[in-house]
């Protein structure tokens, strides 16, 4: 079932009886990113916090592991499936290993979505924790950084463990969810996930 199947068939939340959402904590404007802000505002995600059917959980992995503010790291030579498998590492822009923490931090974010019998996640892409459509490839900070399809390694721990993980920027996915949690919305037909995105398919040459 691809994730806007699964969103299609979600169940249709009450005040009552919410759907639960684990999300980035930086996406709903916790000042955990790695200079100690929240990156800026993500409406497409901020507009989940105002219906009162849906219960977010918000989390940020970096945070766990590392702290705020911290240094910016990588996945280097594969995604997160890869790092999950002892295959690569990740790896700060001053070269610190920090494949172990980063692991923990998934195992922490999947036990929160276990408890809380999370219902899909929505996180912040080409994060190296959170990504779930483009990551980077070795250090974003190189002079011709290099970007992948794939998941970061919070995003493919869930992914592993069966949950749905969509980004801020799968824009026709949540206007799906939006229509859930709204039988007023009128789903804006133009709207395109990330994959769609025009940078995406001349960058992958889909």
């Amino acid at each position: 079932m691809t994730d806007k199947e699964y969103l299609r068939n979600l169940r249709i939340p009450t005040p009552e009886n919410p759907l639960r959402v684990l999300t980035s904590a930086c996406l709903i404007g916790t000042p955990c990113g790695v200079n100690g802000t929240s990156y800026g505002e993500y409406p497409s995600v901020l507009k989940l916090t105002h219906y009162k059917n849906i219960l977010l959980t918000p989390f940020c992995p970096e945070h766990f592991s590392f702290g705020t503010p911290r240094e910016m790291c990588d996945i280097y030579g594969g995604d997160g499936f890869d790092v999950l498998n002892g295959k690569v590492k990740v790896i700060t822009e001053s070269g610190i290993d920090w494949t172990d923490g980063m692991i923990k931090a998934s195992e922490k974010m999947l036990e929160i979505a276990q408890n809380a019998n999370i219902e899909l996640a929505v996180m912040m892409d080409v994060s190296a924790a959170c990504g779930s459509q483009v990551i980077y490839n070795g250090n974003r900070f190189a002079p011709t950084p290099v970007h992948q399809i794939g998941m970061g390694v919070c995003a493919a721990q869930l992914t592993l463990n069966g949950f749905k993980v969509i980004s801020q920027r799968d824009f026709e996915s949540l206007e799906i969810l939006y229509s859930k949690l709204d039988s007023n919305h009128v789903v804006n037909p133009d709207a395109k996930d990330h994959d769609q995105n025009e940078w995406v398919l001349n960058y992958f040459k889909k």
